[in-house]
């Protein structure tokens, strides 16, 4: 049925030939059909005479009456998609004295697929004025009226559903454009929510270490050179580590989806192998930094990498806050699981009665909520807040077989 789609609904030469030529061939049958009744003929004088000399085969009337008037009439269907309410009602008043029916249906077709229902049903119900109309302006025998009125009905119901099936398949479409824009537009939304996520995460950890050597540097003026060289060299790399991650992600937000999926696949992201260097650079930046972890040897290189990449964001966001809110706090990591029980991830740390907080980051929480995505989106239990003296950050993560 996708060819009536095609030839209503279509806005090309072909499309509009086709249209025409059925129509032509359908009027030109209906005409040399003598005795089928498609749709009332008032064929009352003086017409009358000369239409029965057109059914006489062989006249010239007849070749007129078979060829050209279905080739004229049906010619109007060219401008069916300008003016289809027009084009419909035309053909259907001279469909009443000439062989212009079967144009005057793909024209209701073409209406009922392209208009509002109030002017569906208008020119449906003008369409079959003629059919009330024929026993005043032409009065026929009550068998030949009854065959009239049966095949004009189911023609005008056979145009009608055609256009209803065209006029479905373009909402369809339609439809289905908007659920792709829409879908589009949320896997962007997704997109730039995770950028934003990984942009708090990796910046509020770089910065929070620059702020506590710049802190450290403040408060004891009279360090030895040696001391100061390395806090300036931690700051340094610290910087240019920073600068780096966050020119990492403007390019991926200057870039679209096709292009980071195609030409620039996204860089290796830190796992469960990277917690050690990640303790061991906040411990070179002066915090207490204690990592107990239980795992048996073998269990450790087969870690799922989902799995390992949360829990080493859920240890940087413990330690950005700690630097952040408890400066000089103690801080215990404790990792402990299996396969068959899950990974569990502890981080507490002491909080000091009289921390310095000249040289802290402002917070604003939206690390501990996005920690708390990550872990529900991979089936997990994510918990903080104090508990029994300390600030306890606690998850346990599913690990998949």
């Amino acid at each position: 049925m996708s060819w009536i789609d095609g030839a209503l609904r279509g806005r090309g030469r072909g499309s509009d030939l086709m249209l025409w030529g059925g129509a032509l061939s359908a009027g030109a049958v209906s005409a040399m059909s003598h005795g089928l009744s498609l749709y009332p003929m008032f064929n009352a004088h003086p017409l009358g005479s000369y239409l029965a000399d057109a059914m006489t085969p062989g006249t010239p009337a007849a070749l007129v009456w078979f060829l050209l008037v279905p080739f004229v009439g049906s010619a109007a269907l060219w401008w069916r998609r300008r003016a289809p309410v027009g084009v419909t009602l035309g053909l259907l008043a001279a469909s009443t004295v000439a062989p212009l029916f079967p144009a005057a249906l793909f024209g209701l077709a073409t209406v009922v697929a392209s208009r509002q229902r109030r002017t569906v049903a208008t020119t449906a119900g003008l369409a079959l004025l003629p059919l009330a109309l024929q026993p005043l302006v032409h009065p026929v025998p009550l068998g030949e009226a009854g065959a009239t009125a049966f095949t004009t009905s189911a023609l005008l119901t056979g145009a009608v559903m055609a256009g209803l099936y065209v006029r479905s398949r373009a909402e369809r479409r339609a439809q289905a454009e908007v659920e792709a824009v829409l879908r589009a537009q949320a896997v962007r939304r997704q997109e730039r929510e995770e950028l934003a996520r990984e942009m708090h995460d990796v910046l509020a950890h770089r910065l929070s270490l620059l702020s506590m050597h710049a802190g450290a540097l403040g408060v004891n003026p009279t360090a030895p050179p040696e001391q100061i060289t390395a806090s300036v060299e931690v700051i340094r790399s610290s910087a240019v580590q920073a600068l780096e991650d966050l020119q990492q992600v403007l390019g991926v937000l200057r870039s679209g989806p096709r292009e980071r999926t195609e030409d620039a696949p996204d860089p290796p992201q830190p796992g469960f192998a990277h917690l050690p260097a990640l303790v061991a650079e906040s411990a070179r930046a002066g915090m207490h930094v204690e990592l107990n972890e239980d795992l048996r040897p073998d269990l450790l290189p087969v870690v799922p990498e989902l799995v390992g990449r949360t829990a080493y964001r859920i240890v940087r966001e413990a330690l950005t806050n700690v630097r952040k809110h408890a400066p000089g706090g103690r801080v215990r990591i404790d990792l402990h699981g299996s396969p068959a029980a899950g990974l569990t991830v502890e981080v507490s740390n002491t909080i000091p009665a009289a921390a310095d907080h000249r040289y802290a980051l402002p917070g604003s929480g939206s690390g501990l909520r996005g920690l708390a995505g990550r872990v529900d989106l991979i089936g997990g239990e994510f918990s903080h807040g104090p508990a029994d003296g300390v600030f306890l950050v606690k998850a346990r993560l599913p690990w998949p077989a």
